[in-house]
């Protein structure tokens, strides 16, 4: 496959999965740590979904951000490059680490005491709103700051990917919802990519 229409498969296969975890941890999981935790014995089945997608989620993004970076070719911006690899694996980590501490979450069950549930909680929100979306905000804008120098992608996706960093930046805290903006924007990029990948075969194959 070429790398635009690797890049674009692998960065639906992402967003796709990474969208049902989102989901799945959010219709489990309260927006806040207060009050009562009855509801992980009625709701652990959402959880150990998200717990089971999430390393293919993961691998489908390492993929993604191989081909984006290999696509770059000599444009690459080492500086750039280096933020945007980092930030894209941080973020891949952070996620990782969530959701393994939500599948324990929902393996112990209500065997735990109202503390320590209340803590693991706490933990997984605060490593999906705080961490999670500051890193795949860090990722958009490096990766955007790359495609203004090199004019590799058109402005109206720089200044799209932009905004929508910048609301994730600001807004990470208040919702887990914010997450699901970045696989969203994932899915923008990709179908970008497998237009212009459409675009490009036939007049390849007219110049053979």
């Amino acid at each position: 496959m070429t790398t635009p229409r690797a890049a674009a498969l692998a960065g639906v296969v992402f967003a796709v999965l990474f969208i049902i975890v989102v989901l799945s941890v959010r219709a489990a999981m309260p927006e806040s740590a207060d009050g009562s935790v009855d509801w992980v014995e009625s709701r652990r089945g959402g959880i150990r979904v998200a717990a089971m997608l999430m390393p293919f989620a993961g691998i489908a993004f390492l993929w993604f951000i191989a081909v984006v970076r290999d696509g770059l070719g000599f444009f690459e911006d080492r500086f750039f490059a280096t933020v945007f690899l980092g930030s894209g694996l941080l973020f891949l980590a952070t996620m990782f680490f969530a959701t393994s501490v939500a599948a324990g979450l929902a393996a112990t069950g209500t065997d735990t005491d109202d503390e320590t549930m209340v803590f693991a909680m706490t933990v997984v929100l605060g490593t999906c709103k705080t961490f999670g979306t500051r890193m795949a905000a860090v990722f958009m804008i490096s990766l955007a700051t790359i495609w203004m120098k090199t004019g590799l992608m058109p402005k109206w996706l720089v200044v799209l990917t932009y905004a929508t960093a910048a609301a994730q930046m600001i807004a990470g805290e208040l919702s887990m919802w914010v997450t699901a903006a970045f696989p969203v924007w994932v899915i923008v990029v990709s179908g970008l990519l497998l237009t212009r990948a459409g675009f490009r075969e036939p007049a390849d194959r007219s110049t053979r």
